[in-house]
């Protein structure tokens, strides 16, 4: 039985897929695929885009990325 297709959002890093998906660009064109887990670039700093190179680390003060994750209720962040 085939695993399913996940995809994980890292706080201030990539959006990792990892299983079969098909990856578009913005004209629904094909992206070639080379691995079967990839990260996607959300920061739009990666030199290899739409893959993450690591670039999101480069100038990052600690906790200032965007949230990814829904606030629970009693928990927003000051």
């Amino acid at each position: 039985m085939a695993q399913p297709t996940t995809i994980t959002a890292y706080p201030d890093g990539p959006l990792v897929v990892r299983g079969p998906v098909e990856l578009v660009d913005e004209r629904g064109r094909p992206v070639e695929r080379r691995r079967r887990v990839v990260a996607l670039c959300v920061c739009e700093r990666s030199s290899i885009a739409p893959f993450c190179d690591g670039s999101h680390k480069a100038g990052r003060r600690p906790g200032a990325g965007r949230s990814r994750r829904p606030q629970e209720p009693g928990t927003e962040e000051e």
